[in-house]
C-alpha cells in the first residue's frame, strides 16, 4: 500500500515538472554574505590549486606513475567542486533556497557519487603504485607501465560512474512525500533517501552496496597494500632508508584519512540516525575544505609536485619576460 502524501508515478506532477528545494543555510539568513564570500574564495583557491597542479604535470615531458594519478586526482576534484559549489553558492544568494528540477537532482547525485568513488578507486590504485615502488622496486618500471596507468585510470572512473548510476536510478524509483524541501545544500544520498515515503529498510540497500563497492573495497586493497609496505619496512635495517621510503606514502595517507573518514561518517549509518544539520557541517568540509587541502598536501609532501611546480612556475616567469621584451622593442619600433 502507498503511504500517504507520496508522489506516485501516475500523479499529474511528472518527473520532468516535479522539483526540489535545497535549504541550503537558510536558517543562518543574517549570516548569508557572509558566507557567500568565505565560499566563493575557498571554491576559487581550490579551482586555481588544482589547475596549476593540472597544468604542472601535463606539461611535464616525463611523468612517473605518481604523477600521473594525481593528475587524475586533481581533474575529479576540479569537477567535483563544479557540480557542488556553484549551486551552493547560488543558494546563498536566493532567499528561502534555491529549486532544482528532479532530472537535474538526479544528475548532481550521479556525478557527486560517481567522482567521490573513482577517488576511492584511484586512491587505491595509488597505494599499489606505493607498494610496487617501495616492496619491489626492481620491478617499478615494468610494473608501473604507462599502459597499466592508463587501464587504472579508465577502470577507476567507469567503475565510479557505472556504481553512481545504479545507485542513482534506485534513489530516484522510490515515491517522494508532498514536501520537497531538502534540508541541505546539494542532492545528497541521505537528503534525498529522507524524503522517500517509506518505513522500511529496503531503500538504503542500494546505499549500502554503493558503500560497500565504493568504500569498503578500495579500503581493504589500500590497508592490504600499506600492510605490505610496512613489513617491507621492517626489513630496512636502516632508519634513514626507512624514513626515505614512507616519506613517499606520507601524502597518499593523508589525504586517505581525509577522504575517508569523511565519507565514513557520511554514509554508513542508517537513515534513522539522520540529522540535517549535522550533515549540512560535514559535507560543507567534505566538499569544500578537503578539495582545498589536497593541493597544499601535494606541494608540501611530494617531492615530484613540488618540482613540477617550480618548472611550471619558471615557464611562466621566462614567457613573461619574453612577452616584456616584445613589448619594449615594439614600443622603441613605434616610436621611429
Amino acid at each position: 500500500m502507498p503511504c500517504e502524501g507520496c508522489m506516485e508515478r501516475d500523479n499529474k506532477s511528472t518527473d520532468a515538472t516535479m522539483e526540489f528545494l535545497l535549504l541550503g543555510f537558510s536558517e543562518l539568513f543574517c549570516l548569508r554574505v557572509l558566507l557567500f564570500l568565505i565560499f566563493l574564495i575557498i571554491h576559487l583557491v581550490t579551482l586555481a590549486g588544482n589547475m596549476m597542479i593540472f597544468m604542472a604535470v601535463v606539461m611535464e615531458p616525463s611523468r612517473p606513475p605518481m604523477l600521473f594519478f594525481l593528475c587524475q586526482l586533481s581533474v575529479i576534484e576540479l569537477c567535483y567542486t563544479l557540480v557542488i559549489v556553484p549551486k551552493a553558492l547560488l543558494g546563498l544568494i536566493v532567499v528561502g533556497g534555491s529549486t532544482i528540477s528532479f532530472i537535474g537532482c538526479a544528475a548532481q547525485m550521479h556525478f557527486f557519487v560517481a567522482l567521490g568513488g573513482a577517488e576511492c578507486f584511484l586512491l587505491a590504485a595509488m597505494s599499489y603504485d606505493r607498494y610496487v615502488a617501495i616492496c619491489q622496486p626492481l620491478h617499478y618500471v615494468a610494473v608501473m607501465s604507462e599502459e597499466l596507468c592508463l587501464r587504472l585510470a579508465v577502470a577507476c572512473c567507469l567503475g565510479g560512474f557505472a556504481v553512481a548510476l545504479g545507485l542513482t536510478v534506485a534513489v530516484f524509483r522510490l515515491p517522494f512525500c508532498q514536501s520537497h524541501r531538502i534540508n541541505h545544500f546539494f542532492c545528497d544520498v541521505p537528503a534525498v533517501l529522507h524524503l522517500a515515503c517509506t518505513q522500511s529498510y529496503t531503500p538504503e540497500l542500494p546505499l549500502l552496496a554503493a558503500c560497500v563497492v565504493l568504500l569498503l573495497l578500495p579500503l581493504l586493497l589500500i590497508l592490504t597494500s600499506y600492510v605490505c609496505i610496512a613489513v617491507a619496512l621492517l626489513h630496512i635495517t636502516s632508519s634513514a632508508g626507512r624514513g626515505k621510503a614512507f616519506s613517499t606514502c606520507i601524502s597518499h595517507l593523508a589525504i586517505t584519512f581525509l577522504h575517508y573518514g569523511c565519507a565514513t561518517f557520511m554514509y554508513i549509518r542508517p537513515k534513522s540516525s539522520y540529522s540535517p544539520a549535522r550533515d549540512k557541517m560535514v559535507s560543507l568540509v567534505y566538499t569544500n575544505i578537503t578539495p582545498l587541502l589536497y593541493p597544499l598536501i601535494y606541494s608540501l609532501k611530494n617531492k615530484e609536485i613540488r618540482g613540477a611546480l617550480r618548472k611550471l612556475l619558471r615557464r611562466k616567469k621566462i614567457a613573461q619576460l619574453n612577452w616584456d621584451t616584445i613589448r619594449a622593442v615594439m614600443c622603441v619600433c613605434g616610436k621611429f
